[in-house]
């Protein structure tokens, strides 16, 4: 009888064990399949809060609606009529002391056509004139390996890049733009600079594309995330899974491997799925793991609060979901989205939950990490007063760090992720790496990579 084991039971794994007892039903063959997750709960970074009739995640907030394998998995596990969508409304940069609109007609910042761009109050008539530039300079040497922020400097010019989209997209995938790539950001930008031989146009020209994406962008469910993550385990009855077992090693052995779980021993395995975060996988695979390959990979961390009110939800901003610091200012959160607001479900009778984001780029960073709850809330009622006018005593607080655990894809991340799947494919077949420390952050993105490796492990058994 063949073994299979997943690792790691976040939304990678979970994806990728669910599709192998899927796989192994259609085939009716007798296939075992294991799920290890060193946790007492699945999910990783999916996890629901429910205090004091609020409802709060403590990862991430929502799923982006638009991949395909988001809606297959949602049809698969009937959960369609517990779908929930954003709320709509206004975000806002917050500089120099105020709150600026981010202009319609964007994305991430980036103007779709002339008239978004002059509707900015970020950016002067001389940024404005130099972001014009974009339509008249079409030669350059640029790539999908070049750093973003370079190829958006040089045709939006420097002050549209760093007074709005650098907010944005730093804010997005957390790190600064002279250390990310075309390719593992917008890689389509560069496709219609070249194509349309401007940004601004190429943008404009799929504005169907943008806009139909723009309404009801985000999913979740009426009962938060672990919704999902309750009914994928709810529908991988014979699957055997292990909760609060870390797998501690991975060794190659004659006809297959051995995989050493803490309380359970060595299990025999025919081929394996590591859906686990870098550094662990470097640890499974210990002296044999390359190290010019894992010291490649780099993580970011994040620190988030959710605090809720005895107030109405009317003492925001009437149409607003929130905002983005872009600097020059005295509040240090690094974002705020007004929960209650955005998803309605999260707050049922009505009243105020705001979340704020603290993230490790934040120069003050090292000294909010070293705070304890007490002066957490306090740094973030100072943020809301200075940002919101919002001066009230919150009912409901939760503080949730994540510490290097934000997957950061610097410029040699593609590369190392190439060389990384030779040597596996090379050394341990039927070995493979899954998730967002490797091929995509973004929940949409890990459920179709652990669905995509479960596929590619079943073909090989």
């Amino acid at each position: 009888m063949k073994h299979l084991i997943v690792i790691g039971g976040g939304i990678t794994g979970l994806s990728a064990a669910h599709r192998l007892h899927q796989l192994a039903g259609e085939s009716q063959e007798d296939i075992r399949i294991t799920l290890v997750e060193a946790e007492k709960r699945l999910g990783g970074k999916l996890c629901t809060l429910h205090e004091d009739g609020f409802i709060m995640e403590a990862g991430a907030d929502s799923i982006v609606a638009r991949h395909e394998a988001v809606g297959m998995l949602v049809e698969e596990l009937g959960l369609r009529d517990r779908v929930v969508h954003n709320a709509t409304g206004i975000s806002y940069l917050y500089r120099d002391g105020e709150l600026h609109a981010i202009p319609a007609d964007t994305v991430f910042g980036i103007p779709m056509d002339e008239e978004s761009l002059m509707a900015s109050t970020l950016v002067s008539e001389e940024g404005k004139r130099a972001a014009l530039k974009d339509f008249e300079e079409t030669e350059h040497g640029f790539t999908k390996d070049s750093p973003i922020g370079s190829f958006l400097r040089a045709f939006l010019g420097d002050e549209l890049v760093e007074r709005q989209v650098a907010p944005v997209l730093s804010g997005v995938y957390s790190g600064s733009l002279d250390s990310l790539t075309l390719g593992s950001t917008l890689p389509y930008l560069l496709d219609y600079k070249n194509e349309y031989g401007s940004i601004i146009r190429g943008l404009g020209e799929n504005r169907e594309t943008f806009q139909s994406r723009s309404n009801k962008k985000f999913l979740s469910f009426d009962g938060g995330l672990s919704v999902l993550i309750d009914r994928m385990e709810e529908e991988m009855a014979g699957v055997r899974i292990l909760k609060g077992a870390k797998a501690e090693s991975l060794e190659k052995r004659e006809g297959g491997y051995a995989v050493t779980v803490k309380g359970h021993g060595e299990l025999q395995a025919d081929g394996a799925i590591l859906a686990l975060p870098d550094s662990q996988v470097r640890g499974l695979l210990g002296r044999e793991a390359p190290r010019e390959v894992f010291d490649a990979f780099t993580n970011a961390s994040i620190l988030t609060m959710y605090l809720g009110y005895d107030l109405p939800d009317s003492e925001l901003p009437t149409d607003g979901t929130g905002f983005i610091n872009a600097g020059n200012g005295r509040v240090v959160c690094d974002a705020c989205t007004w929960t209650s607001r955005k998803w309605p479900h999260t707050s049922p009778d009505g009243r105020l939950l705001v979340r704020l984001f603290y993230k490790n780029s934040n120069p003050k960073f090292q000294e909010i990490a070293s705070m304890d709850k007490e002066e957490l809330v306090a740094l973030a009622r100072l943020d809301l007063k200075e940002s919101l006018g919002l001066d009230a005593e919150p009912s409901v607080m939760e503080v949730t760090p994540w510490l290097g655990l934000m997957p950061k894809y610097s410029l040699g991340h593609r590369a190392a992720v190439e060389q990384l799947e030779q040597f596996l494919d090379e050394t341990y077949p039927d070995i493979h790496v899954a998730g967002a420390s490797f091929h995509g952050v973004g929940i949409g993105l890990c459920i179709a990579d652990g669905r995509e490796k479960a596929e590619r492990l079943f073909k090989a058994r």
